[in-house]
């Protein structure tokens, strides 16, 4: 091995290392100067993941907060250093995040919080400083709004973590987001909005805009059955770069880098991906449009997507799966099992690639499994995975309309 390159590898993790206790360091004897509380601690945790270009990619993890706050308190840190083993071109990535409550802004369930987060790894780096607040009348963790402001600055700067670099470009941006969050309930059941808004007008890349609006809402029918629906529409200028534009069927590939099993290729084995049975949930979601987007994308066609609108529907009912887990003593609260008949329809405006017209549709049975952890705001933690047949399609290409098709579904598209 090139001597070298192993130094400079050792040196950038011991920089990047000292960087983020020198911050712990700092939040402690802030903390005690402060008289809040007397101590710092730092949880580490060990972190192995995998993906093509790092090999076996082994780190550590750190979560500092004031004891005794249960991530609730001042100088919240969450970081994490890790070396591919494979020692590619960038085998050193990080991760760190620090939030600092705002007293004069908050109150209890309410705060207000500036985070600064930095990111370098599997062939992307991000940085920026947001403005959040939460409103939360007492003790109902179920019923808040939440607000968060921000900016930053983002490149992908290796290719060779991507399965489709068609849906990236490599040049600098400088973002402005906002973002609007809104849960509670309603006559019908429960409902969540969100809103949010990405803006570029520094740099070389050419200023774009980009804007997402999505209403969920439960309606409880009887004990047995549920309905749920989502109306979404995605607008977005024709200069917007390709990671923020819009797919039919899956999120954004900007939000691909969110999610540690889409976050870089291999970690999903490729071939998974390419066959078209893996789904991305988000966006308009047409969940039986994701094969024919796939095969696009493997032809080095990118399905882009300047407008999207979409309604999505699901219809929940018993079975005896389901039953058996809500009965398990303890557990039975955390783990669920949903079966659904599902409904998706859409149209699109300001295609970049394809041309296509009418109204699309897709519908079939679904199933749904997820263990959720919620955090101390009582928000989703935990992992849901889907089994959907979309086995009706509107506009199936060269298919027969009706046929057996099946996805497996990473994250659920309406969460209530």
């Amino acid at each position: 091995m090139n001597f070298e390159r192993l130094n400079v590898i050792v040196n950038t993790g011991l920089i990047i290392t000292a960087f983020i206790f020198l911050v712990i360091a700092g939040s402690q004897k802030a903390v005690a100067q402060s008289g809040q509380s007397q101590g710092y601690q730092v949880l580490p945790a060990p972190d192995v993941w995998y993906n093509s270009v790092d090999g076996v990619r082994v780190g550590v993890r750190l979560r500092g907060e004031t004891p005794g706050t249960f991530g609730d308190g001042p100088h919240r840190v969450n970081a994490g250093i890790w070396l591919g083993t494979r020692f590619p071109d960038h085998p050193v990535s990080y991760y760190f995040s620090l939030t600092e409550p705002i007293p004069r802004l908050s109150d209890f369930g309410s705060e207000a919080n500036v985070n600064v987060k930095t990111s370098y790894r599997t062939g992307f780096q991000s940085h920026g400083i947001t403005f959040n607040k939460r409103w939360q009348a007492g003790f109902d963790e179920l019923n808040y709004t939440e607000m968060s402001i921000g900016m930053g600055a983002e490149q992908r700067f290796e290719q060779a973590y991507l399965l489709y670099p068609q849906l990236w470009q490599d040049q600098w941006l400088y973002p402005v987001r906002a973002s609007l969050l809104r849960t509670s309930a309603n006559r019908p059941g429960r409902y969540l909005f969100s809103w949010t808004v990405h803006a570029n007008f520094i740099g070389d890349h050419p200023d774009f805009f980009r804007t997402e609006v999505a209403l969920h809402q439960r309606v409880p029918l009887s004990e047995s059955f549920t309905f749920f629906g989502r109306l979404y529409t995605g607008l977005a200028t024709e200069e917007t770069a390709p990671e923020y534009l819009f797919s039919r069927s899956m999120h954004s590939a900007r939000r691909w880098v969110d999610r540690g099993l889409t976050r870089a290729r291999g970690t999903i084995p490729p071939a998974w991906m390419e066959s078209g049975n893996i789904q991305i949930a988000g966006g308009a979601n047409l969940r039986g449009y994701l094969y024919q987007d796939i095969q696009m994308l493997n032809g080095n066609t990118a399905p882009l997507y300047t407008s999207l609108s979409s309604v999505n529907m699901e219809l929940d009912y018993p079975n005896p799966l389901g039953r058996a887990f809500r009965k398990i003593p303890i557990a039975g609260e955390f783990i669920d099992f949903r079966s659904y008949l599902f409904f998706d329809s859409g149209t699109s405006a300001g295609l970049t690639s394809i041309e296509e017209s009418g109204i699309l549709a897709d519908a079939g049975p679904g199933f749904l499994f997820s263990i959720n952890i919620p955090d101390y705001l009582g928000k989703s933690r935990g992992l849901m995975i889907r089994y959907d047949l979309p086995v009706w399609v509107s506009h199936p290409g060269s298919e027969n309309h009706f046929k057996f098709r099946h996805l497996i579904g990473i994250g659920a598209i309406i969460s209530l």
